[in-house]
């Protein structure tokens, strides 16, 4: 399942970056935005496998670094591997086993934490 963000904004980037942040601390997610698919595609990678060569996992840690210090377990399971299907959405939370409805509820409830200060409002729609 996947949670999907559109942001509406200003400030749309430092919004991202709060959602990039609040996902390093959430081990049951994985994410996807504009911003990594850019910084992933300057380096010629279009596809995450189950399993991040070192080179790959290091220019993710120096990503993530700007937020914090990144762990190589959470380094290696932080990435969607659909990369390329944002479609019309800011952001996406991959869950990495069916989330049940409290879990969902958490998120929101930490995105609502996260974005408030900003000032940015948001939807959020969860399927398959």
């Amino acid at each position: 399942m996947k949670s999907y963000i559109k942001l509406y904004g200003p400030p749309v980037l430092d919004a991202i970056q709060a959602l990039e942040k609040l996902a390093i601390d959430t081990p049951e997610v994985c994410i996807l935005n504009p911003l990594i698919e850019a910084s992933l595609a300057d380096l010629g990678i279009t596809q995450i496998g189950a399993t991040l060569d070192t080179a790959i996992q290091n220019k993710i840690v120096d990503y993530f670094r700007q937020y914090k210090e990144i762990s190589p377990e959470r380094c290696q399971k932080i990435l969607s591997k659909g990369l390329g299907k944002l479609g019309d959405y800011d952001f996406v939370f991959e869950w990495t086993s069916r989330p049940n409805d409290e879990q969902v509820r958490d998120l929101i409830k930490h995105i609502d934490e996260t974005l408030k200060p900003l000032g940015v409002r948001y939807t959020i729609t969860t399927k398959d």
